[in-house]
């Protein structure tokens, strides 16, 4: 499938999804693309809702994960647990440990706090390259991603085309709201990092996230020493 089919088809699947549900979304995609649709899944709230959705459907729906080597202990545990819940297997991908060891080498083991420079070099190595190999025998990827997490994701629909992944990106609760996710993990009782109990609304690396204020963004806890528009690892690039 060519960038400009996926590109069309992007645009007509954002049309024919106007006002459905997010599991009809996900319905939606899995009755067209089967298992060629992957879920990225960081283990977070709204991903967990995901995950829920897309084994009360069908199992063999690829899901993945990317381990940093950087992650903390909860995530770990999360991963076990989820994939004991729903008997589906979430396959983790690693960074090449080559890069990794150059790159400590050559610019220390917390480098990401010198500079934007070499925050993003880490995210590159350690995300954005295994997301690349994750992603290759897809054509559709699946994302968490919501409206409400972050200024930079305003611009979204709820399916988009990639260009650079070229694939086609699916974000079923871009709508919704933190207090919608919640919701959904109380009713169905989905299994969640027990760190967004201790004030992480989001989690990544441990050195890179901390807990927020009542009052702070829910993004504030993410790389909180760069500016706000610059709070994305390269994952969701537009």
């Amino acid at each position: 499938m060519s960038g400009n089919t996926k590109e069309s088809l992007a645009k007509q699947y954002n049309e024919a999804l106007k006002g459905a549900s997010a599991k009809e979304i996900i319905q939606f995609i899995l009755d067209r693309h089967g298992n060629k649709a992957g879920f990225s899944s960081s283990m977070g709230a709204e991903d967990q809702v995901i995950t829920e959705m897309i084994a009360s459907i069908r199992k063999d729906i690829p899901i993945f994960t990317l381990d940093t080597g950087r992650l903390f202990p909860e995530t770990y545990d999360l991963i076990d647990v989820t994939s004991r819940r729903y008997g589906m297997t979430i396959d983790v991908f690693f960074p090449d440990n080559q890069r990794v060891e150059a790159m400590v080498k050559a610019k220390g083991i917390n480098l990401f706090y010198e500079s934007l420079e070499n925050r993003k070099l880490c995210c590159h190595i350690r995300k954005i390259e295994p997301l690349k190999r994750a992603l290759h025998s897809l054509d559709v990827w699946i994302s968490g991603l919501r409206r409400e997490q972050s200024v930079t994701r305003n611009g979204l629909s709820v399916v988009e085309w990639d260009a650079l992944h070229d694939k086609i990106k699916v974000n079923p609760l871009l709508e919704w709201t933190t207090d919608e996710v919640w919701a959904a993990i109380r009713e169905k009782n989905i299994p969640y990092n027990p760190l967004h109990d201790k004030g992480f609304p989001s989690i990544g690396c441990l050195p890179c996230t901390r807990a927020v204020e009542p009052d702070e963004d829910i993004r504030a806890g993410r790389w909180w020493w760069e500016n706000p528009e610059n709070k994305e690892c390269g994952l969701h690039k537009r």
